[in-house]
């Protein structure tokens, strides 16, 4: 099983929001034995989408390979004006480029999805995660972390306990429901 962090801030601080939460999962996921990749959007040089170019960028190609190699995404976006900053969408838009393989875009991946807000309105991005992950074929998970940034750390700047909780629970399920699915289709063979 192989899981992918999908870091769709345009962030590179280790100690901001993206980075803390992209340390969490990095942590969490060495713990349990998986094995995973962190697709840093900051530091992807992934040009704007262009159908029109006659060959795929290298930055791109270097994007979709990890996207495709991974069982599991767990996808971290801040709420930027009632959505996903568009560059993490014109990143998933760049999948395009797989729409002719056998298994094109992410059919069939698992994808965990959680965004932050400094306000209530977090749930829109997941929302918005949850139609993109479904038009590219995706298993969005029936759970996924909304949140308030404000409430988000302690004082230390550690992720706090009911945070953290809900964190562990997505972890949990995706790693869960991944394992699940082998053993399934497995049985079928």
């Amino acid at each position: 099983m192989k899981a992918l962090i999908f870091n769709g801030a345009l962030e590179r601080r280790p100690f901001s929001t993206s980075g803390l939460l992209t340390t969490y999962f990095t942590e969490k996921l060495k713990m349990l034995g998986i094995t995973h990749e962190t697709f840093a959007l900051a530091d992807s040089g992934i040009p704007l989408y262009d159908i029109t170019l006659t060959k795929t960028p290298l930055a791109v190609e270097r994007m979709t390979q990890l996207f495709l190699d991974a069982d599991i995404h767990f996808w971290l976006a801040p709420l930027y004006h009632g959505s996903i900053p568009g560059v993490m969408k014109n990143c998933l838009d760049w999948l395009e480029v797989t729409a002719d393989a056998p298994q094109p875009y992410l059919t069939d991946k698992t994808v965990g999805m959680v965004c932050w807000a400094d306000g209530l309105q977090a749930m829109q991005g997941i929302n918005t995660m949850d139609a993109i992950a479904k038009s590219l074929r995706a298993w969005p998970l029936p759970f996924s972390v909304a949140m308030i940034r404000t409430s988000l750390f302690d004082q230390e700047n550690r992720i706090t306990p009911m945070y953290a909780d809900k964190l562990d629970r997505l972890i949990d399920i995706a790693t869960t429901k991944k394992i699940e699915k082998i053993v399934l289709a497995d049985s079928y063979r």
